[in-house]
């Protein structure tokens, strides 16, 4: 029988730009809560944070901001909302946040998450001394008819981020034709969830019994869609540049 899967939100201290990440997180993580087969959610925020991944507020407009972050800029929609995609999510202003900014700044994606996943993964086996440990950076957005924003991974390590089903049986027998589970961002939004949005000051959660298959080398094409293979690329075809 599979072991039921936990999700331990972890509340800390507030991060501060510039601040060590992996410290951070070594002083914040109770020593005990870490097993092999561990994954560790963080809000992509302080890892931004870490690497001074801002800009004063005063200093420039936000859709310029935007249109300079975009790694595509579809245009400004509903509500005087920018549409883009930054590191393969299509998502409103370029992932670029706010909220719970120390000073007010814009804080921008990490530059490059997944070596930012990569790294903080290789310092944190070192010094926990795991073998098997999974990294998620997170995030919130939103979704075409849906209220409400949702977590979603930005980058992983440590795991496959796709489970291929496409072959196995359903119940009845019948083969299943183009079935994946997307686990990175399954694991990414149960942990969102718990992490909270506002206050909680819970920007790490450690997940434990997830099903995946860990590896050194997971690869992010494995989850990724490039637009033009996007099953969903007619709704937005026209705006892309």
């Amino acid at each position: 029988m599979t072991s039921p899967l936990m999700i331990s939100p972890i509340q800390t201290s507030v991060f501060h730009p510039g601040n060590d990440l992996v410290e951070f997180i070594l002083e914040n993580v109770d020593r005990s809560l870490w097993k092999e087969r561990s994954i560790l959610a963080i809000t992509s925020k302080i890892v931004s944070l870490a690497e001074h991944r801002l800009v004063p507020h005063d200093s420039i407009d936000k859709k310029t901001l935007i249109r300079q972050e975009a790694d595509h800029y579809l245009g400004e929609i509903g509500h005087g909302v920018s549409l883009t995609i930054k590191h393969g999510l299509l998502l409103p202003a370029a992932g670029i946040d706010e909220s719970n900014s120390e000073k007010g700044d814009y804080i921008l994606y990490p530059k490059d998450p997944y070596h930012s996943v990569q790294t903080l993964r290789k310092a944190l086996r070192e010094r926990l001394g795991l073998r098997e440990l999974g990294i998620i950076l997170t995030d919130s957005h939103t979704g075409p008819l849906r209220l409400g924003v949702v977590g979603a991974s930005l980058a992983f390590a440590g795991f496959h981020p796709v489970k291929n089903m496409i072959g196995q049986n359903d119940i009845f027998g019948r083969p299943l034709k183009m079935t994946k589970v997307n686990l990175a961002d399954s694991l990414a939004t149960s942990a969102v969830l718990m992490m909270g949005e506002a206050a909680e000051k819970c920007p790490l959660a450690l997940i434990q019994n997830a099903p995946v298959e860990f590896t050194d080398a997971p690869s992010r094409s494995d989850l990724e869609v490039p637009p033009q293979e996007d099953m969903y690329l007619p709704l937005y075809q026209h705006l892309l540049k």
